[in-house]
């Protein structure tokens, strides 16, 4: 077989297993139970701002787009106050507010706080499993019973608004934000037939 021939048919073997292994991800994905489902969302939405907070320079963490708008850091609290919400009503715990900046005056703190608020809601989630998740919860906010699924969700889809809008300040403050920045390709086509 001459070389050309080779690494054609590597290429398109190459590309079978590539194709063979994002069915088996993507069949693996739709076997996740309930309380995965959410714990996976938990976790991504979690890991997009973790990487936000420990990146941004935190001369910057008092940066506002506007003077009306919560500053870099502002932001990044709030989300971890809705996840200590979500996580003290699961657990049956009367909410705390405790989004002051006061508490957290340094970019490290503000770190350990966001990354504390997502790992102790993964944890709830992931003790509660599928049937603790289905268990009803009042909204503090607008007094109606709902399941703690629908307050993970709600929270989740809190967190990404505030993820998008942190985006922005990346974008306003002349920076590129993590998860636009260009990923490393891995290509494992050096193989010899």
């Amino acid at each position: 077989m001459n070389k050309g021939v080779a690494n054609a048919v590597g290429l398109a073997l190459t590309s079978l297993l590539s194709i063979t292994a994002a069915a088996q991800n993507a069949s693996a994905k739709a076997a996740l139970s309930p309380s995965q489902a959410v714990l996976t969302l938990w976790n991504d939405v979690g890991r997009k701002l973790i990487a936000m907070a420990e990146d941004f320079p935190e001369d910057k963490y008092e940066f506002k787009p506007a003077p009306a708008q919560r500053s870099f850091a502002d932001q990044l609290l709030h989300v971890a106050g809705s996840n200590d919400f979500f996580t003290q009503v699961a657990k049956g715990q009367k909410p705390l507010d405790d989004e002051s900046g006061g508490h957290y005056p340094t970019k490290a703190a503000v770190v350990a706080y966001v990354k504390k608020s997502f790992a102790e809601g993964a944890v709830v989630i992931a003790a509660k499993g599928d049937q603790g998740m289905t268990q009803s919860a009042v909204d503090a906010e607008s007094g109606r019973q709902l399941q703690l699924t629908d307050l993970a969700y709600e929270v989740i889809e809190h967190a990404g608004e505030h993820y998008g809008q942190l985006v922005v300040y990346y974008r306003v403050a002349g920076l590129v934000p993590p998860e636009s920045r260009p990923k490393k390709l891995r290509l494992c086509i050096n193989q010899t037939f």
